[in-house]
């Protein structure tokens, strides 16, 4: 079998869509034509109006192949974009005509096939090469399939019109790149235009511009940009997430209106803006729209925008099937009825410098979001995570009933599957099954944070990870609570909140002991992002496992997670009934009186109400279908979506866990180069000094909040945009000597300063990575991708690992229990 490596990323079948009846070329423009040498040296440029037959048109040698060794490689030309290319053109027939059977039958052909058609060009390819850092041809084929239908819901969702331009003596036009964005507040000298870029579709005011053939073209128009064209068009559209299910309507298409010649030419006007260097008509004078289009960029909207028929769009839905089920859907896609209560109100009058800042960080306007870009600002109309937390707090409070006892002992004594339900159900309120959670996370912005990824365990969390918030800035940290609407519904602690009681426990003693380095904004708590998008989860999951294949965790290699797993036994002894407890002993002690079974079991009683982690109601393994208690060890997140939070927060990475190092240490960037690429003499001051990391989250929220450590942060924060830039800007050795000996200089006497207060604290020593080409990889990229993200870093530069000086957990490590109000 003969190999095709002259690939149409225009498909012949498409160009001849534009034929002029009785024609079988085209009319073709090279914007940008070659020049040619002549034998006395001069240059001239190539020809650039030509007539051909579609054969020779659109087409690029070996853009699809792949390449294993000296073999060339063709399966996507003729399976994927073949299979592609036989239902797109039937779909794209199918919308020429009157039929809405067809139209149904050919709904997802359609949207599929223009979603391809967006990606398979020489620009589709290059804007998305431009996501990563760097890939091979071989590379670029596996993400151009891996991210295929990205764009498929938001277009299905939004208002569809097709347009006709049979009564125009101008007829419309192909480009290279014939998915075409348009945005009236983006003209093509703007920076989101610059090539290989569009805006997004998901901005309120984006366009999409396909035509279908000389005479019709599908305009794809946001909801909300229809009903409100005043509104900000560079606004995200609400619940502009890629990759779900969506109920739409199929046949519903607006097919009223009738362009002019004028029109036509407008919007070929805007074709040719976006092409990237070829376009095509049924006649040559068609190809220069801007011979008679001179309105300003901005006016062309008038023609695009649909005015008729938007009732047809919109609105909630309610389906019935069979089972008795209903699926509620609101207009942007939602299934679930939004809380008033989570969104704010536009401010009536511009913000103050010392106005509290609407992101809900805390902290005043001037020193929060008035020096960051709108773009790079948390949300401002939803409660920010920071206020969620704060809710959730107040309402832990109020549900356990702390107001009047903050007894711990007290609480855990009089705990009730009630109350467990009751916290887990306020959780899943305060955060919705369709958050965006991308929209309320800061953004790269320069200002200095870190994610931690390692054990979230109120125990091992004391040790080394809260304290690492005065070392590395703001500190992302992911929420110990399950959401119940993200799990089986046979796992639900809402449903079955009796075998949550022991994860329940640990839950709640770590969000209490984070909740002043929260308030503070110390510490970012986030819930997981995958309960949010099923989507991400999926993948996420299905590249861990392909990854980690061969990767194996043991936890002897994590002494302190090991340490974990005896103290969990231990408890579940104390925790059994009393008479498995006497039996135990009495087979252990064969020789102990009545006494001594007594005299143990009030040492029993002791060490549970000792230990806050203990349950102290009884019949605590009743719960539960079979019985039992669940229990999650959460090494959390992920590699997969450490790097995800990373790359789109502008942080570096922190963990503890050693495991973890070693994962990191594999996505080094080029693979199997040295950890440490620049900054050398820095990663060897750090690595040979100690580091004090207090327990008391009390005493660490006072040291952040005097600054008494703001050193440190603003020099990561420095190192992070340093390492961020060194890539395209080179090393400086000066800086990077300077920076050195800055932290040599600072760092004996801050910790001096700390150990003279005799602060509870363990030392550590922090390991440094800082690659030559950042940490990365293609799949984490690939979710950003997918989660519509449009601000996230192609890499993370920097990741620390903290070591403590000896392995395990100490057997008496302290947990604090900030029971307060």
């Amino acid at each position: 079998m003969s190999i095709t490596r002259d690939n149409h990323y225009v498909p012949q079948w498409y160009q001849r869509q534009f034929f002029e009846p009785g024609r079988e070329t085209l009319a073709y423009l090279d914007m940008a034509p070659g020049r040619h040498r002549l034998p006395d040296g001069r240059e001239i440029p190539g020809k650039s109006l030509f007539t051909s037959p579609t054969s020779r048109c659109f087409v690029q040698t070996d853009l699809y192949s792949t390449f294993f060794g000296a073999t060339i490689n063709d399966e996507i030309e003729r399976k994927l974009f073949g299979a592609i290319d036989d239902r797109g053109s039937k779909a794209v027939r199918a919308y020429q005509t009157a039929d809405q059977s067809a139209w149904h039958d050919y709904f997802q052909d359609l949207f599929e096939y223009i979603d391809a058609q967006k990606l398979r060009t020489p620009k589709g390819l290059d804007w998305l090469r431009s996501q990563y850092p760097r890939l091979s041809q071989n590379e670029l084929m596996m993400e151009m399939q891996g991210i295929r239908n990205l764009h498929c819901t938001i277009w299905t969702e939004g208002v569809r019109e097709i347009v006709s331009a049979e009564d125009a003596d101008v007829k419309f036009i192909i480009s290279d790149h014939p998915v075409t964005i348009y945005n009236h507040a983006v003209p093509p000298e703007a920076s989101l235009s610059r090539y290989p870029g569009d805006p997004g579709i998901a901005l309120k005011a984006s366009q999409t511009l396909f035509p279908l053939s000389r005479d019709f073209c599908l305009i794809l128009t946001n909801l909300e940009y229809a009903n409100d064209p005043a509104g900000p068009p560079l606004e995200k559209r609400t619940f502009a997430r890629a990759y779900r299910n969506s109920l739409v309507n199929t046949i519903n298409f607006i097919r009223t209106r009738r362009l002019d010649s004028r029109q036509v030419a407008e919007i070929n006007f805007v074709l040719k803006a976006r092409a990237r260097r070829f376009i095509a008509a049924g006649r040559k004078e068609w190809l220069y729209p801007e011979q008679v289009i001179t309105a300003p960029w901005a006016d062309l909207r008038e023609t695009l925008r649909p005015k008729d028929e938007l009732w047809q769009f919109g609105g909630e839905l309610y389906a019935s099937y069979d089972d008795g089920r209903v699926h509620y859907q609101d207009a942007f896609g939602r299934t679930e009825p939004q809380w008033g209560m989570l969104t704010k109100r536009a401010p009536a009058q511009p913000l103050r410098p010392r106005d509290p800042c609407r992101c809900g960080s805390g902290a005043t306007f001037r020193n929060c979001c008035k020096t960051r870009r709108a773009a790079l600002r948390p949300s401002w109309d939803e409660l920010s995570v920071r206020e969620r937390n704060l809710m959730l707090y107040r309402g832990i409070v109020n549900i356990l009933g702390m107001e009047q006892c903050n007894d711990w002992g007290v609480i855990r004594r009089r705990l009730t599957d009630e109350q467990i339900s009751n916290v887990y159900k306020l959780y899943a309120t305060l955060w919705p099954i369709e958050t965006d959670l991308l929209k309320l996370l800061p953004k790269p912005d320069g200002r200095s944070r870190a994610v931690y990824t390692g054990s979230i365990h109120p125990e091992t969390m004391v040790e080394f990870a809260l304290g690492a918030s005065l070392y590395f800035g703001e500190l992302i940290v992911q929420s110990p609570f399950v959401h119940a609407h993200a799990v089986a519904k046979k796992y639900s602690p809402v449903e079955h909140p009796g075998s949550y009681h022991l994860e329940f426990l640990k839950s709640v003693v770590l969000f209490l002991n984070i909740m002043p380095l929260v308030d503070l904004g110390l510490v970012n708590l986030i819930p997981d992002p995958c309960s949010f998008d099923v989507h991400l989860r999926d993948q996420m999951m299905r590249m861990a496992q392909a990854r980690s294949a061969g990767l194996r965790f043991d936890r002897k290699d994590e002494p302190r997670v090991d340490a974990l797993f005896r103290r969990d036994l231990r408890r579940h002894f104390l925790m059994s009934p009393e008479t498995s407890l006497i039996a135990r002993l009495r087979e252990d002690f064969p020789d102990l009186t009545d006494d001594g079974v007594a005299e143990m079991l009030a040492g029993i009683e002791s060490l549970k109400e000792a230990d806050p982690l203990v349950a102290l109601t009884d019949r605590i393994f009743a719960g539960g279908k079979d019985g039992g208690q669940l229990q999650l060890f959460q090494l959390t997140p992920n590699f997969e979506m450490a790097m995800y939070l990373a790359q789109a927060t502008g942080a570096a990475i922190v963990t503890d866990s050693p495991f973890r190092w070693r994962e990191l240490h594999r996505a080094l960037r080029p693979r199997f180069s040295p950890a440490v690429g620049h900054l050398g003499a820095l990663a060897s001051a750090m690595q040979a000094a100690s580091f004090s990391f207090p327990e008391d989250p009390l005493t660490i929220a006072k040291l952040g909040y005097n600054c008494e450590l703001a050193t440190y942060p603003r020099m990561m924060g420095e190192v992070f945009g340093y390492l961020a830039r060194v890539g395209e800007k080179g090393p400086r050795p000066n800086w990077e000597a300077g920076v050195a000996a800055r932290f040599a200089r600072t760092h004996a006497s801050l910790q001096d300063q700390l150990a003279k207060r005799e602060l509870a604290a363990n030392l550590g020593r922090i390991h440094c990575a800082f690659p030559a080409g950042g940490i990365q990889d293609n799949i984490v990229n690939r979710l950003l991708l997918m989660s519509s993200s449009e601000h996230h870093l192609p890499g993370v530069p920097m990741a620390f690992y903290i070591e403590p000086p000896k392995s395990g957990l100490a057997d008496g490590q302290a947990i604090f229990v900030n029971a307060r109000a």
